[in-house]
């Protein structure tokens, strides 16, 4: 693999990558890791190891197949700030009370990070980090190296530059302004999702799946073209039951076939009592499926079968069923999300609103109690997979999305070049220091 695509970069190119300790923060780290070491770029990942074992499958295969990426271990003193040491990753915590404190335990290890980057070889000739981790700026400026923000706002003006993941053909307008505020130094270089090219790497991008490949593929290969909604609500769901409940009956009175998954299961007993006890998981067994854990998501999305997704509209689930040329049922909860609903439904019109408008605040979750009944659920299902002339432009509109996306990745295309032209500003960098 390694031979096939990597650049001859002079002088060599050695990226050290910081994940900010959350799954919809570290996935697109380890596809940005994998993109680049394709590219002739010695990588190393610095995490800590519990995080570290969620990618040791996929991140195996990676090194194996010749690729020159390597970990190295951070130990974070979770206990300095009142948390448990098991505490290594955001969907470990307890309560999202918890996040202040984690993330002051996370930047708390500038110390310790600059001891290993003193040590590390080759010297490190940049350091990509996630923006939710602001002392690496410290450590880029010690050791007189660009810092290139993954996720950029704003605030980050320390940062010689910014890589995105998405591609010029879905966000043109925002790309554009965002290049000019930032002098150029802005390359979008998605959807990295796409560097999973195999089944066993879409199977396990992430952790663990909740369902065994073969089992969730043979579901799927028994349905109808475009026929199954595919319903996720992301990896830091607080959704309380009441609502889950109206979202399953809705489901259900859809009569679609559905794979529904639920992340963080153990914390939802008193739903796995509400399937048992109203026959709901009896009533849907031949036409829904679910799933107790973590999905295999992309797997599931680039499937023929499904011709919808409901979505939390966290980026990486939006931009991952666009790629796949699959319609959205927008469902946020809170952030970003709200805004990443608005591009989808109003600017690129490859979705349909559930008509949620309030965010669902942690800790109040029982307080805010059902925004979307049955019947709302139900008619968001219909108006995304009905038959309307509407429904029918929507599909065709995001399959010619999808179709860009896959273009921007491959060769000469929108993202493939700007990696290219990331690396050679880079090179250009490394040869100024010498």
């Amino acid at each position: 693999m390694a031979s096939e695509t990597s650049q001859q970069l002079h002088p060599p190119l050695h990226f050290v990558l910081f994940p900010f300790m959350a799954q919809g923060h570290m996935i697109p780290m380890v596809d940005i890791a994998r993109l680049l070491a394709q590219r002739g770029v010695t990588i190393t990942i610095v995490t800590t190891p519990q995080n570290e074992a969620r990618f040791k499958n996929i991140l195996s295969r990676a090194i194996q197949s010749g690729l020159p990426i390597r970990l190295e271990h951070v130990k974070i003193t979770f206990q300095e700030v009142g948390l448990l040491e098991e505490h290594e990753n955001v969907d470990s915590l307890d309560s999202m009370e918890l996040i202040v404190p984690f993330f002051k335990a996370v930047n708390m290890v500038e110390e310790p990070v600059m001891k290993l980057m003193e040590e590390m070889k080759p010297k490190p000739t940049c350091l990509i980090s996630d923006f939710c981790l602001p002392y690496t700026s410290k450590i880029a400026k010690k050791l007189n190296i660009p810092k290139i923000v993954f996720h950029g706002v704003e605030a980050d003006d320390t940062s010689y530059g910014v890589i995105i993941n998405t591609f010029q053909e879905l966000e043109s307008a925002y790309v554009k302004d965002y290049k000019e505020a930032r002098a150029g130094k802005v390359w979008s270089i998605g959807p990295v999702s796409l560097c999973n090219k195999v089944g066993v790497d879409k199977a396990q991008r992430g952790k663990q799946a909740a369902i065994d490949q073969d089992e969730c593929l043979k579901w799927l290969d028994s349905k109808e073209k475009r026929s199954v909604l595919y319903v996720c609500l992301g990896s830091i769901c607080n959704v309380p039951l009441a609502q889950l409940k109206e979202l399953g009956l809705g489901l259900e009175e859809s009569q679609r076939p559905f794979i529904w998954v639920i992340r963080g299961w153990e914390k939802y007993n008193e739903l796995a009592e509400w399937f048992l006890e109203s026959g709901f998981e009896e009533r849907n067994k031949e036409r829904g499926l679910l799933i107790k854990g973590w999905s295999p998501q992309i797997l599931i999305l680039s499937h023929p079968a499904v011709g919808g997704f409901l979505t939390h509209c966290g980026w990486n689930s939006t931009l991952e069923g666009i790629t796949s040329g699959v319609p959205l049922i927008t469902w946020p909860l809170f952030g970003d999300q709200f805004c990443n609903q608005k591009l989808v439904v109003e600017v690129l019109k490859a979705g349909v609103s559930v008509g949620v408008e309030e965010v669902m605040r942690f800790g109040e979750e029982e307080k805010i109690g059902v925004l979307v009944d049955r019947e709302g659920v139900k008619k968001a299902v219909e108006d995304l997979m009905g038959e309307s002339e509407e429904g029918k432009e929507r599909r065709k509109r995001v399959k010619e999305l999808g179709e860009l996306a896959h273009k921007a990745v491959e060769e000469e295309g929108s993202s493939h070049s700007n990696i290219t032209c990331f690396l050679e500003d880079m090179v250009q960098v490394a040869q100024s220091k010498k």
